[in-house]
């Protein structure tokens, strides 16, 4: 069979790879291996489109498999997953249904109805999630993936909980906690940790009066609505305080501070501790609440003096610090603000407002009541909720809690097991997040959600249901056989306690959406309900892979669940993925309008050109996405390698050749190319064995230069002979090899072009095909070929130098620094285009004697000119008589230490130099060399004809060709030559028939026919 053509659309091709791997199962050849890699895909959500960094963190992950497949193993479980719970989904159901809270679906619409509605969003954009993971050649079981939803997933998470709390570490306190106004639910500390936002923030100093005395505080702070739930001052008992004096106000201030924050000159009162302070009430900074105790100054080793006024204001309700200082004094503690972010009656001036709004108009009442000291803003990072962009607050409400804080150094321990790429993130981002490690606030006010599998009856007795069979066994009711373990199925049964015999009621609670994910490494599987043997061949993961904002998302969720259950890390390599940013290096966002859409441009540009662009930098790096590079690299390197394979199959069907595993032979072309081939397999392996898999993609277009610039280009007179004798069958052999190769190279990257190339080349998927190993290497060679680029390279740009075109010979080339074997020698004279090309020495140089100016020239002056002119006319000869005191200008005599004698470049050559290597070009022209120019250039426009007309390689054509008197001699001297690279059976110089153009050669009008036999 002959080797079919190039695709003539290879995005519309890229279609009918994906059906041909259906149509073959070649998905479930593959699966039957007995080797497994283990892969656990990260759940998206499907219910909004994919965006660019989905399609980078897919293309990466889709990469590595893919190797791993052609390496001999079958990628298990090799299914996909869907993340089907959390607030994205109730929050796009609220909108759809027009309430903004929890009560509003509560009055208006009910759990049942809400929760049906959010089951319904889910899969909203399943199917486009399906298409885009499908056309981009993520080669991933959908049909079969696991769903985060479903019952059996749900049973598993309640095992796992169920596990956590026979271990102690599940409980419930009353805490604060970082709080979502908007979502009404708290968050965990690595789901604040996503979401900082640098804002400006008022900052304000007031002054609170020391009750019986004239002496006040300055307090700083930057959460103004805190400030009428005050119910402590706290100061440091350490540090060194003062009163002092300023603008006839007394002040208690750190002494550390007191510089930078009164600002000129104050009068030093006082010098006293913090501990002297302890006591002393005060009055509040607002009469609103009134506690039974409080108002008074308070120790507090938190307490600092590199920022604020080292007096700090204490709301129990509204800080973590606060909260356990106020339990610590016994205190009475506000909460004014509700679960909706909004002021109550308690503080009536700004009732109903919400927390960050009402700032200003307490600023206001304050200084109305000159209780201001200053006032600015504070620039600094602020938590918002990563899901839906609120303004997070800290706020005290009874948490079910993971004591995670406890397992520390577990986490730390099963973390330095993981090889992290980049291997930073190991200590660095992820190993500070575990080394500050809080506690997990587990769960959460919503309704979409797996619910927390807690029953607790009026003794306050408290059990935990670890699976359906349990639930069963101990309802107090009949459970429905369908039962749909979510709320408010969940909520209606009642159990019997199994200490008091009295019912227990769950609490009305879902969990952290990141605790569902993080079990997937289990719950996949239904473990330990089933499946056991799957899991335990499962467990550990060899590979994940996500975007950076998952380290202390889906990284450490993984981490954590698996690590209290099982005291083992959950997974071996962790590729973590940047962002993917615009030109300018700006986040893509819908508002700023910098968003590309993956979808459109896959149908666009094809999903392979897009795969090369991304997996050609550094994973781990942002990448500033454009378009340009994606055309640039497509140009570059799979347009060029379709060219060549076009050259290659054209030629191969012309000659009739048909691989028979030959051996190339000697030719030192083929030996070259064959070298850098095995040194990408090299790049290429290394690469995917340490995930910096940039490194085959990036050394890819050099070898595609390499391949189609040098090696083809300088080989194409040995496809071109006729016959075929053993250099020309090596050739084949060896462009074959190469070729074939180089599809099972890419197949990892470009998966749809080496799928197309080597179909054509060997009628077999590459994918059931070994991936190339690095052969043996002549890296002697390489260099020499190395020399010669740069010889050529060199040579090149001398001419443009030089304003001569490549087509015309040229007498002499001179190479200093660089000695090349005769075969390559002979290669770089002819890419050079000279007659003749020498070797050695220091380079064609003539001595020159020029005036040293900075010595004669004071003596010299105006006459200067004069004198430099005559040094130069006299060459050699200034220097002799400057010896014999000869040389004489306007009465000033020259001896030898006036003149400096210079080498230069002989005026006949041209140099150049690239790589170290010098290169003398001579650009002497004489007529033969212009004739033979000519002959070339007539040449190339009849080729160019010929390609007009779509003529076959070995179609023989007849040709005539009307000029001048040198295009006649050019003709007559060169028409053999003319006619043997253009296949002209006949070449006459006069009006011919057929295809007819008019050229500019050179600026002579050159008339051309040429006709097809």
């Amino acid at each position: 069979m002959p080797f079919a053509p190039p695709p003539e659309d290879p995005k519309e091709e890229e279609l009918r790879i994906l059906e041909a791997w259906d149509r073959e199962d070649l998905m479930g050849r593959i699966r039957s291996r007995e080797r497994k890699y283990v892969f656990l895909e990260g759940p998206p959500s499907a219910n909004g489109p994919p965006h660019m960094g989905h399609a980078r963190t897919r293309i990466v992950k889709d990469s590595v498999l893919r190797y791993w497949i052609m390496r001999g193993y079958a990628i298990f479980p090799w299914i996909g997953g869907w993340d089907c719970h959390g607030l994205p989904i109730e929050v796009e159901v609220e909108r759809e249904l027009g309430v903004r809270n929890k009560r509003e679906v509560l009055e208006r619409f009910g759990i049942e109805e809400f929760n049906r509605r959010s089951r319904e969003a889910v899969f909203r954009y399943k199917r486009l999630w399906e298409e885009f993971t499908r056309r981009i050649g993520f080669w991933l079981d959908l049909d079969n993936a696991y769903i985060t939803m479903e019952n059996y997933y749900i049973e598993s998470v309640w095992w796992a909980l169920k596990e956590i709390w026979k271990k102690g570490l599940l409980e419930k306190h009353y805490k604060v906690v970082p709080y979502c106004p908007r979502c009404g639910t708290p968050l965990s500390s690595h789901e604040v940790a996503q979401g900082y936002e640098e804002v400006e923030d008022p900052s304000l100093v007031i002054r609170l009066r020391e009750l019986g005395s004239e002496n006040h505080f300055l307090v700083w702070t930057t959460t103004p609505w805190t400030l009428p739930s005050n119910v402590l001052l706290a100061v440091h008992p350490d540090l060194d305080y003062l009163l002092v004096e300023k603008d006839g106000f007394r002040y208690y201030i750190a002494e550390a501070r007191a510089g930078e924050v009164l600002g000129g000159e104050f009068r030093v009162l006082k010098r006293l501790k913090g501990r002297d302070l302890v006591g002393k009430k005060y009055e509040p900074p607002f009469p609103y609440l009134r506690p039974r105790k409080g108002h008074y100054v308070v120790a507090a080793d938190f307490v600092s003096s590199e920022e604020g006024t080292g007096i700090v204001h204490i709301a129990p309700a509204f800080g973590e610090d606060d909260f356990e200082l106020g339990k610590r004094e016994g205190v009475d503690f506000f909460k004014p603000v509700d679960e909706e972010g909004r002021f109550t009656d308690e503080v009536p001036p700004v009732a109903g407002m919400f927390f960050k709004d009402a700032d200003r108009v307490l600023i206001e009442i304050l200084e109305e009541e000159g209780k201001i000291y200053s006032l600015g803003t504070y620039r600094h990072n602020y938590p918002f909720c990563w899901r839906c962009g609120t303004p997070l607050m800290y706020y005290a409400i009874d948490t079910w809690y993971i004591r995670t804080s406890k397992l520390r150094d577990l986490f730390m321990e099963l973390n330095s097991r993981v090889n992290w790429v980049p291997g930073h993130v190991r200590e660095g981002r992820f190993g500070s997040f575990l080394r500050e490690l809080k506690d997990w606030a587990l769960s959460r006010n919503r309704f979409w959600g797996t619910p927390l599998p807690v029953w607790v009856c009026e003794e306050g007795h408290v059990h935990v249901v670890g699976s359906v069979e349990e639930l069963r066994s101990m309802a107090l009711d009949p459970v429905p056989e369908d039962l749909d373990l979510h709320r408010p199925w969940v909520d209606r049964i009642r159990l019997r306690c199994p200490v008091c015999g009295k019912p227990m009621v769950r609490e009305p609670y879902t969990i952290d959406v990141w605790f569902d994910s993080g079990a997937a490494t289990f719950a996949q599987f239904h473990y330990p309900f089933e499946n056991e043997e799957e899991f335990r061949e499962a467990y550990p993961v060899d590979f994940i892979s996500e975007g950076i904002d998952q380290t202390r998302g889906w990284f450490y969720s993984l981490l954590a669940v698996n690590g209290m259950l099982f005291e083992r890390e959950p997974y071996r390599n962790v590729l973590v993925i940047g962002l993917v940013l615009d030109e300018k290096g700006e986040k893509m966002s819908k508002s700023k309008g910098n968003v590309v859409d993956p979808v459109p441009l896959l149908e666009e540009v094809g999903a392979d050109p897009l795969r090369l662009y991304m997996l050609s930098t550094p994973a781990w790096r942002d990448l500033r996405f454009s378009t340009r590079g994606i055309e640039e690299l497509r140009r570059r390197v799979l347009d060029t390698l379709w060219n060549v394979y076009k050259f290659f199959s054209n030629n191969a069907n012309l000659d009739g050749f048909k691989p028979d595993g030959g051996e190339p032979g000697e030719n030192p072309l083929d030996r070259w190319i064959l070298s850098r081939l095995s040194w990408l397999a090299s790049e290429f392996n290394r690469g995917f064995e340490s995930l910096s898999i940039h490194r085959g993609p990036a050394a890819l277009p050099q070898f595609v230069d390499d391949l189609s610039n040098w090696y083809l280009r300088l080989s194409r007179r040995r496809f071109w002979r006729e016959g075929m004798d053993e250099d020309k069958l090596s050739a084949y052999r060896t462009l074959y090899r190469v070729l074939v190769h180089l599809a099972r190279l890419l197949a990892p990257v470009t998966p749809f072009t080496a799928e197309m190339l080597h179909r054509r080349l060997t009628g077999e998927s590459v994918f059931l095909s070994e991936y190339p190993q690095p052969g043996p290497r002549d890296e002697e060679l390489e260099s020499q070929f190395a020399e010669m680029k740069a010889i050529v390279e060199a040579g090149r740009r001398a001419r443009q130098r030089a304003g001569i075109k490549a087509r015309i010979p040229l007498l002499e080339a001179i190479v200093v620094g660089a000695r090349l074997p005769e075969e390559l020698a002979e290669l770089a004279r002819m890419e050079l285009n000279v007659k003749e090309l020498r070797f050695g020495g220091e380079g064609p140089r003539v001595r020159r004697v020029r005036l040293n100016l900075p010595r004669a020239a004071p003596r010299l002056r105006e006459r200067t000119p004069e004198a430099a002119r005559l040094v130069e006319e006299l060459g050699e000869k200034a220097l002799a008589m400057a010896e014999r005191g000869e040389l004489e200008v306007g009465g000033v005599s020259l001896g030898p230490e006036d003149l400096l004698v210079v080498e230069e470049v002989d005026p006949e050559y041209v140099r150049e130099e690239a790589e170290g290597v010098e290169v003398y070009l001579r650009r002497t022209l004489t007529r033969e060399l212009r004739l033979e120019g000519l002959a070339r250039d007539i040449v190339r426009r009849i080729q160019v004809m010929r390609k007009e007309l779509d003529l076959e390689y070995d179609r023989r054509i007849r040709t005539w060709v009307l000029g001048d008197e040198e295009v006649s001699e050019a003709l007559r001297v060169h028409g053999d030559y003319i006619a043997g690279e253009t296949l002209s059976v006949e070449l006459s110089e006069a009006p011919g028939r057929g295809y007819h153009r008019v050229w500019e050669v050179d600026g002579k009008r050159v008339e051309i026919w040429i006709e097809p036999t």
